[in-house]
């Protein structure tokens, strides 16, 4: 049988980075085969190169059989093959169904007017055969990211493709979102489509792919099935080594011992928090549990300021603080790492040493005016080296970097003002096994240093291991507190889900 998409030697590189180095690949019709390795290990590279959002420096494509190069996203999606990027790509001003058919938009009679009515039904069609109930007139920008993430996934079963892309595509979704997923990916399946998956949550390939590849820094190291190779050998592929501390035990201590650095009380801010209350002291890493849509993320957002807080008390070292706007947080050695870092954490567009000083720079200013270059590029060099930060150098632009070294940049920024308080919003997803490890012992370092950090995580299993606390919330209130020794996936969810005590509240 002819592959439907073939990949030989491909070889491409960037200013300062190999990114792929004679690679090989092969996808099959009616298969889903997931692509596999560490942050910069060259997987999405490889995959905009099929989608025609870059070009290869050398190497063969064929296409059921017959050599292609793809030079555009269009001429790809001509052939056939959508993409669903891990970085969302829709444009918030536009509606749910303008956003699934841009640029493809039916047009009336005369071809001069679009005709909405059409779009709308095209787009509620594709909707309702993934079960989805989002109307198509709706502002993109007023989603939840779970729902946009589903939107991106409408918008490439739009075009009838016999090759899908899925770069990290359950990274924003819940556990009933990603069974609703993996449904429609076996529907294609079904279809004869050819489904590249990319993920690094192991527990998906046993549930999805067929085979698996693995890349390694930017080089083809295997592929295999995916039933028959056990999940520590896939790791142990694409790291190269023995992952010891994948998953650290949570620690013991007792959650009323320690000095209170953080106290909120009766905090009420928009929809979704209504009411929270909870203590964070030094030392301790408190869990934020709950489902898409809890409040979680709000609830980070307006401690930091950075959404309007309608009323209730923020203490910070036991004194009340006046937090209007981020920088407020900050001054009182509070930071923030949202879960969108390219949104609200980076400035992609600048390098990596501007980008891990900025939220300190007054620090690295001579005379109040002249940046210490030299000062900025140690300081830069030690954050590197800390995190294991993959880049050519302190001077490469952030948004060349793979998501998960993004990732370690942010990190890198708030570790660098030395704040007491840190909010972590997801802060190992769309990141590899191997990065992970190396994120969970980072926290249980500065953990051990005496900062407070609250971890707000959609995997159980990591709220789990890594919480001394967790807060579990749902719809904008907390329904419980558990300390981690006690707690089970099983009660969690029974917190999660607890809609009779809002109903008595």
């Amino acid at each position: 049988m002819i592959p439907l998409v073939s990949v030989n030697r491909l070889s491409k590189s960037f200013p300062g980075v190999r990114a792929l180095h004679e690679v090989q690949f092969e996808l099959m019709a009616g298969e889903v085969h997931a692509l596999m390795g560490e942050n910069g290990a060259g997987k999405s590279t490889l995959m905009k190169i099929l989608a025609g959002v870059y070009t290869r420096d050398s190497g063969d494509i064929l296409h059921d059989g017959q050599p292609v190069e793809f030079m555009s996203p269009r001429e790809a999606q001509a052939m056939g093959v959508g993409i669903i990027h891990q970085e969302l790509q829709l444009m918030n001003h536009l509606t749910v169904a303008q956003n699934m058919f841009i640029g493809r938009e039916p047009r009336g009679r005369l071809g001069l007017f679009l005709d909405e009515d059409k779009l709308n039904a095209q787009a509620r069609e594709i909707l309702t055969s993934m079960h989805l109930r989002l109307d198509p007139r709706a502002m993109v920008g007023s989603l939840t990211v779970a729902s946009q993430q589903m939107v991106e996934i409408a918008k490439a079963l739009s075009f009838d493709s016999r090759v899908l892309i899925m770069d990290e595509p359950t990274s924003a979704l819940n556990d009933a979102e990603i069974a609703e997923l993996f449904r429609i990916i076996r529907q294609q399946r079904d279809r004869g489509v050819g489904i590249i998956y990319i993920s690094h949550k192991m527990d998906e390939l046993k549930q999805i792919a067929d085979r698996v590849t693995v890349l390694r820094d930017g080089e083809y190291v295997a592929t295999v099935s995916a039933r028959d190779t056990s999940v520590e050998a896939i790791i142990g592929m694409m790291v190269g080594r023995t992952l010891t501390d994948v998953a650290p035990t949570p620690r013991t201590a007792d959650k009323d011992t320690g000095e209170v650095a953080l106290e909120v009380k009766h905090l009420t801010a928009g929809a979704l928090v209504k009411d929270v209350s909870f203590t964070l002291r030094k030392g301790e890493i408190l869990g934020f549990a709950g489902l898409m849509g809890a409040g979680r993320t709000e609830v980070a957002r307006a401690v930091f300021g950075a959404d309007p807080v309608e009323s209730g008390e923020i203490l910070v070292h036991g004194v009340k603080a006046a937090i209007r706007k981020p920088s407020d947080a900050v001054a009182h050695g509070i930071g923030y790492l949202s879960e969108d870092r390219k949104r609200f954490g980076l400035a992609t567009g600048m390098d990596v040493e501007s980008n891990i000083v900025m939220s300190n720079l007054r620090k690295f200013l001579s005379l109040n005016f002249f940046l210490r270059r030299a000062r900025i590029r140690r300081t830069a060099s030690h954050f590197i080296d800390l995190l294991s930060i993959r880049t050519p150098s302190a001077t490469q632009q952030v948004g060349l970097l793979s998501g998960g070294n993004q990732q370690k940049v942010v990190i890198a920024k708030w570790l660098e003002r030395d704040c007491d308080v840190l909010f972590f919003d997801e802060p190992t997803r769309g990141i590899d096994v191997g990065a992970k490890s190396e994120i969970y012992k980072l926290l249980r370092s500065l953990a051990g240093q005496g900062k407070a950090i609250v971890m707000i995580s959609s995997e159980l299993p990591e709220i789990l291991r890594m919480s001394d606390r967790i807060v579990v919330m749902c719809e904008g209130r907390i329904t419980g507190e558990l300390p981690a020794v006690d707690a089970t996936q099983e009660r969690i969810m029974q917190l999660a889900t607890q809609r009779e005590t809002l109903k008595a509240a």
